[in-house]
């Protein structure tokens, strides 16, 4: 052990009558502690709420959409399966968007409808497992079929049901405003079909202004023939969407002009608003560590006050300005290292137990925190990112040593014949 470091560990602990310089080095340590924490558990809730966000998104929409340049896709099969040789793809279904307006005893209400493929929906999509009530049967009825065939299918959200009242086994009318013409001009065209099952998929947006119907009968009802909207696709990593889609533009050059849209792409807009609320939390709760690195600084100063006969004896031994500021400095960092490893620790302990930790709450204090019917989450949602966790303890740190550089310096630049002139 080298006498620097010999030194500033004795210099940590403060004789009795110079207790008060302890008190503040624990205060220093304190300070850091909860800055530390305060950032991990922020950040932490943050990005739980961020990826449960991202769930619920890529839950109902596809990782790439693969559209049509002009119009919509005609030879849909064949252009599936070219899709499916594109190294990194897990899956393709086809889809037709469109909005209606679905109308009922209980009130109108314009909605988005969507078409889809019933075989491989399920490997796009967690659709089939988020229906609450009823079920997907049905949905393969043919619209306008063979007299008693029974109406066809259709699902609709939590949300979307309750405003208009119904539920599974009931009617409604799904209004185009894509009408047809006649004589007497434009005429809105309307089906009849049944409720066959109603999904929750945890998100307002989507439970209360979605329905679905079976590909088939969106062919047949906006009159579109063997056309599909698009088609969706899943990857197996979704951090490479904007790579995979550029190689199913490459793959599709030879049959069509097709271009792609990612889900970072359609959701720009919202990711970036969390990230840069997850910055602006970051930069603000680490001026928690700033006001720990004053009280660092001020506890050095004090030291350096207080050992400025030490500190002239030494240098009249031989010892260097640079060795009298590494005394110093690691003094103070010790004080940063120590915060920043307690602060780690109690963050990353209540991150990982939040969930547990909200529920002991309510249950003491008798109420609800985060009502499901408010924040549509099943549970509090932490996620504590390792790399999130090493940021935080180097920022922590770097500001400790910053914290030392000043004091330090005065110190070495003590004259050891005036500290010991009157002495």
């Amino acid at each position: 052990m080298s006498y620097e470091l010999f030194i500033g560990l004795r210099y940590l602990k403060a004789k009795r009558k110079h207790s008060f310089i302890s008190i503040i080095s624990l205060i220093s340590i304190l300070g850091v502690m909860v800055g530390v924490s305060a950032l991990i558990i922020v950040l932490s809730v943050m990005g739980g709420f961020e990826e449960d966000l991202k769930e619920k998104i890529l839950g109902v929409n596809a990782h790439i959409v693969v559209l049509k340049i002009g119009r919509g896709i005609d030879d849909y099969p064949s252009v599936l399966e070219k899709i499916k040789e594109v190294d990194g793809v897990t899956g393709a279904s086809p889809f037709i968007y469109n909005q209606v307006m679905l109308s009922s005893r209980g009130g109108a209400q314009g909605v988005v409808v969507r078409g889809i493929d019933l075989e491989t929906v399920g490997d796009i999509t967690v659709l089939p497992e988020k229906i609450k009530f009823g079920g997907m049967e049905g949905l393969d009825v043919s619209l306008g079929g063979k007299e008693g065939g029974g109406l066809p299918g259709i699902l609709i959200g939590k949300e979307l049901a309750n405003g208009l009242g119904l539920g599974v086994g009931d009617e409604l009318n799904v209004i185009s405003p894509q009408g047809t013409v006649s004589a007497m001009g434009v005429l809105p065209r309307m089906a009849v079909f049944k409720v066959a099952g109603i999904f929750e998929l945890g998100m307002y947006e989507y439970d209360s202004n979605m329905a679905f119907i079976s590909l088939e009968n969106a062919q047949r009802f906006f009159r579109l023939g063997g056309t599909v909207t698009g088609i969706e696709v899943s990857i197996n990593e979704i951090y490479k969407a904007d790579k995979i889609a550029e190689r199913i533009r490459a793959h599709l050059v030879d049959i069509g002009s097709y271009w792609t849209r990612t889900w970072m792409e359609m959701n720009k807009n919202l990711f970036s608003a969390l990230r840069l609320e997850k910055l602006a939390m970051f930069i603000i709760l680490t001026l928690i560590i700033l006001v720990a690195a004053f009280n660092i600084i001020s506890t050095l100063v004090m030291v350096v006050m207080d050992k400025g006969k030490d500190i002239a004896i030494l240098k009249s031994m031989g010892a260097t300005s640079a060795s009298i500021m590494r005394i110093f400095m690691v003094e103070g960092l010790i004080i940063g290292l120590i915060g920043t490893a307690i602060g780690i620790l109690f963050g990353v302990t209540i991150a990982l137990n939040l969930e547990w930790l909200v529920k002991v709450m309510e249950g003491a204090f008798n109420l609800k925190l985060f009502p499901a019917s408010v924040y549509y989450i099943d549970k509090f949602p932490s996620r504590v990112e390792p790399g999130t966790v090493v940021v935080v303890a180097v920022v922590s740190i770097v500001i400790s040593f910053l914290a030392t550089l000043y004091p330090s310096w005065k110190a070495s630049r003590l004259d050891p014949v005036e500290a010991i002139r009157y002495e």
